[in-house]
C-alpha cells in the first residue's frame, strides 16, 4: 500500500512540474514583448483619419457649402479700418430760390429719381407776376426791334438826327438785356416762358439717386436756403481707410484692397487705392487713403464701417474661411466630400426585406465626409492659412461651410454609426 501511494505521488508531481514548465514556456515566447510596452516611448501618431456619413435630407438642412482653396495674401498687408464714403458730387439737397407754398409732394423716401424728374410743386403769385414780366418785355423787345432798324434806315439817310436814332438803340438794347434776365430767372425757377402765365412752380431732380429725406409735407412753407428734399447716388461710392504713420510709406496709388463690412457677414469686397491724404486726419495721427470698390453692391450705403487689408507685396498662400476649419482632440481638421459614394436606400441593401423588423428611412443619396489633419498660420478677414497633413487630391471639395455641422455629427455617431480606419 506505501509502496503504491509512493508511485502515485511521484507521478503526481511529475506531471505537475510539465504543466508548469510549458506554461511558462509559454509565456515567454508567446511573440508579446511586456517589457518593452511598458518602458519604451512611443512617437506622437497622427489622429486616426474618420469619416462621417450624412443622407440627403440632412446635407440639404445643414447648408453645406463645398469649394477649394483660396490663394490669399494674408502677411505681407497693412490693416486698416475705415468706412463707405460718397464724394459731395454724389450728394445733393434740394432747395428752392423763392419762397412758396408746397401744392403737392411726389415722391417718398427710398425711392428712385432720374435727373430732372419732378419731385414736388410750390405755388406762389410771385411766378405768375414773373412770367408776365417776361412776356411783356418780349412784345416791348419786338416792338422796339422794328423802332431801332426804322431810325437806323433813317440815320443812315440824314432823314432824322442822331440823337433819336442814339434813343432808339439804348432803349432797344436795355430791353434786349431785361429779356434775357427775365428768361434766366425763369430757366433756374423751371417755369416755362409761355403765353399762359402759371402760380406753380415744379421741383425737380439735380441728380439721378435715392430720396433719403423728405423735409416737407402739403401746405408747408417752402423757405430759401433750407433743404426740401435730400438725394444720394451711391454708383461712385468709395472706401476711405484709415492708414497709421508707421504704415504710410508703404502705401500706394494702384494697390489692391479687400474689406468686409464690420455689421454684416463677411462677404469679400475688392477695390484699389486711387489717392493717399497729404495731411492727418484730426488728431488721429492717421492718414485717409482712398480706394475705389471694384464689385460695387447695391447693399453699400455711405458710412458703412469696414474692415480692411492693403496689399503692399504679392505673397499668396493656401486660405480657407475660418468656419472651415474645426478644432478637436487638441488638433485642427477640415472635412473633405469623398466622390463616388452614392448608396442606395436601406431596402436595397443585400438580403434586407421590410419584414426584418427595422426601422426604415429613405436615405437615397448617400455623402461621405472624410476629417483631414490640418495646420494654421495667419488669419485675416475671415480666411486662416492652412497646411494640409495628410495628402488630399488637388480639387478636392472641401466643406467651407457647416463644418461644425459635420463634426457635431461625428461625435454622436462614434461607437455606432460613424465609420473609423
Amino acid at each position: 500500500m506505501n509502496r503504491r501511494t509512493i508511485v502515485y505521488g511521484s507521478l503526481a508531481a511529475i506531471a505537475i512540474a510539465l504543466i508548469l514548465y510549458f506554461s511558462l514556456r509559454h509565456t515567454e515566447n508567446d511573440g508579446h514583448n511586456h517589457g518593452e510596452e511598458t518602458t519604451e516611448a512611443k512617437p506622437k501618431e497622427q489622429a486616426p483619419v474618420k469619416e462621417v456619413e450624412l443622407n440627403e435630407a440632412q446635407y440639404k438642412a445643414s447648408g453645406i457649402e463645398l469649394g477649394t482653396f483660396a490663394m490669399k495674401n494674408l502677411s505681407e498687408v497693412v490693416n486698416a479700418n475705415g468706412y463707405t464714403k460718397l464724394p459731395p458730387q454724389n450728394q445733393a439737397d434740394v432747395s428752392v430760390h423763392v419762397t412758396g407754398i408746397v401744392k403737392s409732394i411726389n415722391v417718398i423716401e427710398g425711392q428712385s429719381v432720374k435727373k430732372g424728374q419732378v419731385l414736388a410743386t410750390i405755388e406762389s403769385p410771385e411766378f405768375a407776376k414773373l412770367q408776365e414780366a417776361y412776356l411783356t418785355s418780349k412784345s416791348n423787345l419786338e416792338f422796339l426791334t422794328l423802332e431801332y432798324e426804322r431810325q437806323k434806315t433813317l440815320s443812315e439817310e440824314n432823314v432824322n438826327s442822331k440823337k433819336v436814332f442814339q434813343k432808339t438803340k439804348a432803349e432797344f438794347e436795355m430791353e434786349k438785356a431785361r429779356l434775357s434776365s427775365l428768361r434766366q430767372q425763369l430757366a433756374v425757377l423751371n417755369l416755362s416762358g409761355s403765353n399762359s402765365p402759371s402760380s406753380v412752380m415744379p421741383i425737380l431732380a439735380p441728380i439721378s439717386g435715392y430720396i433719403t429725406e423728405i423735409n416737407i409735407k402739403i401746405g408747408s412753407n417752402a423757405e430759401v436756403g433750407k433743404p426740401l428734399l435730400s438725394i444720394v447716388d451711391n454708383s461712385q461710392l468709395h472706401v476711405d481707410l484709415l492708414v497709421y504713420e508707421k504704415d504710410l510709406q508703404k502705401v500706394k496709388p494702384g494697390q489692391n484692397i479687400r474689406f468686409v463690412l464690420t455689421n454684416q457677414d463677411n462677404t469679400e469686397i475688392s477695390g484699389k487705392v486711387f489717392n493717399v491724404g497729404k495731411a492727418f486726419e484730426n488728431e488721429t495721427k492717421s492718414v485717409a487713403v482712398h480706394a475705389d470698390i471694384a464689385n460695387k453692391s447695391q447693399t453699400l450705403i455711405p458710412g458703412m464701417y469696414v474692415n480692411a487689408l492693403i496689399d503692399v507685396g504679392a505673397k499668396d498662400v493656401q486660405a480657407l474661411p475660418v468656419e472651415a476649419v474645426i478644432k478637436a482632440e487638441g488638433r485642427e481638421f477640415i472635412f473633405i466630400l469623398e466622390e463616388g459614394h452614392e448608396e442606395a436606400s436601406h431596402d436595397k441593401e443585400e438580403g434586407h426585406s421590410h419584414e426584418d423588423g427595422h426601422a426604415h428611412e429613405e436615405a437615397g443619396k448617400m455623402f461621405h465626409f472624410q476629417r483631414i489633419e490640418v495646420k494654421t498660420g495667419t488669419s485675416q478677414l475671415g480666411f486662416v492659412q492652412v497646411s494640409v497633413l495628410q495628402k488630399i487630391d488637388a480639387d478636392a471639395k472641401i466643406v467651407l461651410k457647416g463644418a461644425y455641422y459635420i463634426q457635431s455629427h461625428l461625435l454622436k455617431s462614434e461607437g455606432g454609426g460613424g465609420h473609423q480606419h
